[in-house]
C-alpha cells in the first residue's frame, strides 16, 4: 500500500475533536486492566487526556512497550470505551512513502490496533486462556488529510463466540473520512510468541 496525505507538521496529540463525545469518569478498561485511577461502569468512555498524567504515560508505555512499530508511528491512546477505541497518529516523515504522502500501510496500521483495541474491550476475550488475533482488514483508501494528525475510531459491530466484527473510520482533524475498514478478529486457543521477548506476556492481545 502507499497513499494519502500531505506533508505537514512533525507535531503529535492525544486530544481528539470533540465530535469524539464527552469522557464519563467512571472509565472502562483497556484491553487486559482497568484504567489507571479510574473504576468501571457500565457504557462508560474514558477520554486519555482526562486523566492523571502519570495514567497517560502509562497508558502510552502499554501501547508502545515491545512494539517498535507502534513507537515509530507515534500512536496514541485517545478514547475507549466498553466496545469501541480511538487511536490518533501524527502525520510526519516517519509515516511517509517515497512521493511523501501519508503510507497506505501507516494507515493500515493504526486500523489494526484501533480495531483490535476496540475488539479486546467488546468481546468475551478471556485473557491467560486464549489469544486474540486479525483474522482479515480490508481497507477503502478516500482522500489526503488536512493537518497534522489523524484518527482512527473503530466500533465492534458484532462479537460472537469466535469472530468479531468491527468497523473503523479514519479522519483527519477537519472530520473529513480518510479511510474506512471493515476488520475482524478471532478469538483463538492460548499460543506462544513465535519470538519471546522477555517483558511479553500470553495474556497480551496480539495488537
Amino acid at each position: 500500500m502507499s497513499e494519502q496525505a500531505e506533508m505537514s507538521q512533525d507535531r503529535a496529540t492525544t486530544d481528539e475533536p470533540q465530535k469524539i463525545g464527552r469522557a464519563d469518569p467512571a472509565g472502562p478498561s483497556m484491553p487486559n486492566g482497568p484504567v489507571p485511577g479510574r473504576p468501571q461502569g457500565p457504557g462508560a468512555t474514558v477520554r486519555i487526556v482526562d486523566l492523571p498524567e502519570s495514567d497517560q504515560k502509562s497508558l502510552r508505555s502499554a501501547l508502545r512497550h515491545d512494539t517498535p512499530l507502534h513507537d515509530l508511528l507515534g500512536l496514541e491512546m485517545v478514547e475507549i470505551g466498553e466496545d469501541h477505541a480511538v487511536l490518533s497518529m501524527p502525520i510526519r516523515p516517519q509515516a511517509f512513502n517515497s512521493t511523501g504522502n501519508l503510507h497506505g500501510g501507516a494507515i493500515a496500521t493504526l486500523i489494526d490496533v484501533a480495531a483490535g483495541t476496540a475488539a479486546a474491550r467488546g468481546s468475551g476475550f478471556e485473557p491467560g486462556r486464549q489469544s486474540l488475533v486479525t483474522a482479515d482488514l480490508h481497507v477503502r483508501y478516500l482522500g489526503r488529510p488536512h493537518g497534522d494528525v489523524v484518527y482512527a475510531r473503530a466500533q465492534v459491530l458484532k462479537a460472537g463466540r469466535q469472530l468479531i466484527v468491527v468497523e473503523c473510520r479514519v479522519t483527519d482533524v477537519e472530520d473529513r473520512v480518510i479511510a474506512a475498514a471493515d476488520f475482524s478478529m478471532m478469538i483463538v486457543p492460548l499460543r506462544k510468541p513465535l519470538r519471546p521477548v522477555a517483558s511479553a506476556k500470553d495474556t497480551d492481545p496480539d495488537l
